[in-house]
């Protein structure tokens, strides 16, 4: 049996995809392997983009004249893609120098997550495919927790209320990507949707509510099915839900569906640890 080089954690927010990753990680490194975790919204993804924009040379050129003493700092996070488009990391760039709000609000607008779907894709793709190269040579198991369904599900549903065939097959894209690293998909899953999602709400900030419902209903899916509030936002949901279960029934790669609806932590980890010696990884 070949070796799993890369392990795929999926989830609706509050199922406990997080948990599980950690779960896994430490799990690996307790059997001496050499694991590396990357949760949600990690500015050093290896396969995925978080507060990068994507601009034109002319562009970006034309931002460098407006603010031209941010030019040489810009020059440090910039890097050229593929397609010699500007890649610049606006995020890490934000969190180490102070510049007016007009300057990040220019990047902001040409971060990937806000770019056209079909160019968005394009670039994710091509990351995937270049992470899977990289890391083919390495003996690492890399832990992805939520990049690999929930962000092409988001993108083509929640943003773009695109037909579920687009988001198969940006997920089908992603899966071949990275085919030669023999994936394991986890999807942790729950008996009631709602409940688990209300527990996160509990759990977590109200900013982050507030932007998730607003990122839910605001756009998209939600907007088009005139969806509101919390309710509209469980809604959307229990949408993304369906779909994610139809994305991972299709694909061909060793996968498993984990039940967390009891929230038992010692029990997760006992059945993940089973899981873990059964697979060989």
């Amino acid at each position: 049996m070949m070796k799993t080089n890369l392990i795929l954690v999926e989830g609706l927010p509050g199922f406990g995809k997080s948990t599980t990753a950690k779960f896994v990680k430490d799990l690996l490194e307790k059997q001496n392997e050499k694991v590396e975790l990357f949760l949600e919204g990690d500015l050093d993804h290896p396969a995925d983009y978080d507060g990068v924009a994507y601009l034109t040379e002319d562009a970006f050129d034309a931002l460098m004249k407006e603010f031209p003493e941010y030019r040489e700092a810009a020059a440090a996070y910039t890097t050229e893609s593929k397609d010699h488009h500007m890649l610049i990391s606006y995020v890490k760039m934000k969190n180490d120098i102070i510049a007016p709000d007009a300057f990040w609000e220019k990047l902001s607008s040409r971060d990937i997550y806000e770019l056209p779907l079909d160019v968005h894709m394009k670039l994710i793709t091509e990351r995937w495919e270049k992470f899977a190269e990289e890391s083919a040579a390495n003996d690492l198991i890399y832990i992805f927790e939520c990049c690999f369904i929930q962000n092409p599900v988001t993108m083509s549903l929640v943003k773009y209320n695109e037909s579920d065939d687009t988001a198969i097959e940006y997920v089908h894209r992603l899966a071949d990507a990275v085919e030669s690293l023999n994936p394991l998909l986890l999807y942790v899953t729950q008996n009631e949707l709602e409940n688990a999602f209300l527990k996160a709400v509990e759990d977590r900030p109200k900013d982050w509510i507030d932007f998730f419902m607003d990122y839910y209903c605001g756009q998209g899916y939600g907007k088009a099915n005139g969806y509101e509030g919390l309710e509209g936002t469980i809604e959307v949901l229990r949408t993304r839900h369906a779909l994610e279960m139809k994305i991972f029934h299709s694909l061909k790669m060793e996968k498993f569906l984990l039940d967390n609806s009891a929230f038992d932590r010692e029990n997760h980890l006992s059945r993940l640890e089973n899981l873990l010696l059964e697979t060989k990884i």
